[in-house]
Order: structure tokens, then C-alpha cells, then sequence
């Protein structure tokens, strides 16, 4: 009954879709079906031009994710699988939003709001990543995909440090990657297709200069 009760809370609270009751009440817009299609503040701000419509978007996903860790740490206390089973299903429900038949964001901000109360290390690690891959290519979906790719691995690696830096502890390192992994899987699955678009691009100039 625990794990039922902190995946619900982790899934209704990851399912209010933000970016789309926004952008259909302040707009008129539905944003599943402008731009990338993606339901999250990246592709608000993109369609909508409008910096502070994009921050608050990402602020209240943001908050989806803290909030499920920080109830579900109420309800249960000094139980670390819990709240990091509840962020596991926010993040999914984001994702995949059953409200909106499963179109969803890209799960970053949902990650971060909860990865900042239960797994600072791991934020703060995929931070450091993001910035180095950003400045290197001067890409927001490159560097998303990069970090989040790099970290996959680098977690198997540093699971010794971060376990440090985790409240409330986990029973052993493999319950951390266990619960670390499954969110990073999740948002490397959002970024599948907008990856597909980059792998094309890279292609298309070999293609042009085969033919010339």
C-alpha cells in the first residue's frame, strides 16, 4: 500500500500539464501541435516568444517534482524509496500525461524539482555536464541529450560519492542507481526523436557533398 500510495502521489501531481492548460487559456494554443509538440516550457517559449511565460512554465513543472518528494518524505520519513519511487512516476506522467493521450514534456524540470531534494549530487553533476556540452556546441538539445547520456554512465562510476549527498540514505548504492537510472531512461526516451533530428542534420551535409 506505501509503494501505491507514493506512485499516485508522484503521478497525479507529474500529470497536471502545465504548458498545455497555459498556453489553450492564455493563447489559444494547443501547444501538443505547435513547434516540436513538446509539452513543456522549452517549446512554450519557442512558439510563444514570451521568456516569462516559458520561466513559469518550467517553475511550476519544477515544483511538480519537488513536491512529490517532499510529501511523499512527510508521509514516510527516513524512507529513501519512496519519495524516489513517487519522482520516478511524476517524471513518467509528465512524459507521457494521461490526460492529453500521453504527449507530454521532456521531463527535465519535474527531474530537477525533485532530484534537488532527494539527489543533489545527481543535479548538480548533470548541471556541470549540461554547461560543458552547451558551451562546446551552443545546443539546449544537445546538451540535454549529452549530459543526461554521460551521466547514465558516470553514475555506475560515482555511485560511492552521491550516495553521500542523498536524504535520506538509501539501503545500498545499487537502490540509488536503481531509482536514478529509471528517471534518466525516461527523459533519454522523450529525447529520442528530437536525437533522430540531430543524427539527420549531421547527414545531410555528407549527402550535399557526395552529390557536388
Amino acid at each position: 500500500m506505501h509503494y501505491l500510495i507514493s506512485s499516485l502521489i508522484g503521478y497525479i501531481l507529474g500529470s497536471i500539464p502545465t504548458a498545455y492548460i497555459l498556453l489553450k487559456k492564455k493563447r489559444g494554443i494547443d501547444i501538443r501541435k505547435t513547434g516540436s509538440g513538446n509539452v513543456g516550457a522549452m517549446n512554450s517559449y519557442e512558439v510563444t516568444n514570451s521568456k516569462p511565460l516559458g520561466l513559469f512554465i518550467f517553475l511550476v513543472d519544477f515544483i511538480k517534482g519537488a513536491l512529490s518528494v517532499f510529501l511523499v518524505s512527510i508521509i514516510y520519513p527516513d524512507n529513501f524509496v519512496l519519495p524516489a519511487l513517487s519522482l520516478v512516476f511524476a517524471i513518467l506522467s509528465h512524459c507521457f500525461n494521461p490526460w492529453i493521450e500521453f504527449k507530454g514534456g521532456r521531463g527535465l524540470a519535474t527531474a530537477a524539482g525533485g532530484s534537488v531534494i532527494i539527489f543533489p549530487f545527481v543535479i548538480a553533476s548533470w548541471i556541470i555536464l549540461w554547461v560543458i556540452f552547451y558551451l562546446l556546441k551552443k545546443d539546449i538539445l544537445i546538451a540535454n541529450i549529452a549530459a543526461t547520456v554521460f551521466f547514465l554512465f558516470l553514475i555506475f562510476n560515482t555511485s560511492e560519492i552521491a550516495i553521500k549527498y542523498v536524504n535520506p540514505k538509501p539501503t545500498s548504492e545499487n537502490e540509488l542507481v536503481l531509482f536514478v537510472v529509471s528517471g534518466l531512461l525516461i527523459i533519454f526516451i522523450k529525447h529520442l526523436d528530437p536525437l533522430k533530428g540531430i543524427i539527420q542534420k549531421l547527414k545531410t551535409p555528407s549527402v550535399k557533398n557526395d552529390k557536388s
